[in-house]
């Protein structure tokens, strides 16, 4: 899974290893809107205060969702400076963005409970009928990777639910509504007090 990020009034955060340029918007107002993929909570909450600390007067405001709903926002006239979207599809459905460049790559993985109490070890334990599975809708990316990681396999799960985006997805898992749920590695290490995290080919 790749992470793509566009500045979309010609700004990019010096936290990604890019070079700062600020738009006449974002210099006028101090302010810096920034929509990210929902996984990208944790890393983008650190990046903007490290943002507002190297540059005084500036805000970070930070919208964090799925990254087809992000991109829904944009093309309905929401300002954002930066879209950071985890998947090529959501980053050019945001029509005037510049060109984006991939800053991260991540990898899925099936989040269960802590101790794993029904042994879960592989994505077909995870489809096994017995297993109530939480996984991101479709047209989320995390929900397309899990479709296509599940394919691969010849497995047709049968999830008890469709999340909007990938923190949804784990909070059923925390709240012990599911048994086990497909989300990103680093959503599971957000979250390793609560969950652990089983890997797959």
């Amino acid at each position: 899974m790749r992470f793509f990020l566009t500045a979309l009034t010609v700004l990019a955060l010096a936290g990604c290893g890019t070079q700062t340029e600020t738009s006449a918007k974002s210099s006028s107002t101090g302010q810096v809107i920034v929509f990210a993929a929902a996984s990208l909570t944790e890393s983008f909450t650190k990046i903007g205060r490290q943002f507002e600390q190297a540059n005084p007067g500036t805000t970070v405001k930070l919208n964090f969702a799925g990254s087809s709903a992000l991109a829904r926002q944009i093309n309905q006239g929401a300002p954002a400076d930066v879209f950071a979207s985890a998947s090529p599809t959501n980053m050019q459905q945001a029509g005037d963005a510049a060109s984006p460049v991939t800053f991260a790559r991540n990898r899925l993985e099936i989040a269960v409970a802590k101790g794993n109490p029904l042994k879960i070890t592989s994505l077909a334990d995870a489809a096994a009928p017995e297993v109530k599975l939480a996984l991101c809708a479709e047209q989320v990316p995390c929900g397309a990777a899990a479709k296509k990681a599940f394919q691969t396999a010849a497995l047709s799960p049968s999830p008890v639910t469709l999340e909007q985006d990938v923190k949804s997805t784990l909070t059923k898992l925390r709240l012990g509504e599911v048994d086990a749920a497909v989300v990103y590695r680093t959503d599971v290490h957000a979250a390793q007090s609560e969950v652990d995290g089983v890997d797959f080919p």
